[in-house]
């Protein structure tokens, strides 16, 4: 079992730090500091905090070796890429020759580094280096704007011309029960419209 001394201040410093730290994993070291000061066995420490027996060994360490302030550093452990060390290469050659896809940058990266990735792993790497997927436009393609003038007066002029020839009545359905004399009104328009157009 490993032996240390707390003296009252660093008790008083644990008991508050265990609640009022912003980080939860700071909390925890300071519980079980706190817990080792007031003489509970590293067994019940384990117990009460779940935590494992290196866990807490390695608490207690960094307690021996620098204190309180040694509990409140956080050293989470990062994983490095291989890609890290060509950003610089990558970002200069994309500039200059944007990709169209993920699957060319993975095969331009390859290319330019010797190192080969998934899909996924790219994606992610590409936007950690600020590149950001563009979806691509269409323009359209040069219109004969003459073509389509005579195109438009062609239509139009034969759209004016059906018009004509026929009338055209808006009669909102509900008058038909509000107003009832509409309905008759509606059947001779109806009646005159038939006899007009199989008289020319």
């Amino acid at each position: 079992m490993i032996q240390i001394e707390f003296s009252e201040e660093e008790r008083e410093a644990l008991h508050y730090e265990r609640y009022h730290h912003p980080h939860p994993r700071v909390q925890k070291k300071m519980e079980v500091l706190w817990l080792k000061s007031i003489n509970y066995s590293h067994k019940e420490i384990m117990k009460i905090a779940k935590i494992s027996k290196a866990t807490l060994c390695c608490y207690l360490k960094d307690f021996e070796e620098g204190g309180i302030d040694k509990l409140k550093e956080l050293n989470f452990y990062k994983p490095k890429s291989e890609l890290d060390e060509h950003t610089k290469t990558i970002e200069e050659y994309f500039e200059k020759h944007p990709p169209a896809s993920i699957k060319e940058s993975m095969a331009k990266i390859e290319e330019l580094t010797g190192i080969k990735r998934g899909e996924t792993q790219i994606r992610v790497f590409l936007k950690k280096i600020g590149l950001k997927y563009r979806k691509v436009g269409m323009l359209p393609s040069k219109a004969d704007v003459d073509e389509q003038e005579r195109f438009k007066k062609k239509n139009w002029n034969q759209f004016w011309k059906k018009l004509r020839e026929r009338a055209v009545y808006f009669v909102d359905a509900a008058h038909f029960v509000l107003a009832p004399y509409l309905g008759y009104l509606w059947t001779f328009c109806r009646l005159f419209i038939t006899c007009r157009s199989k008289t020319f």
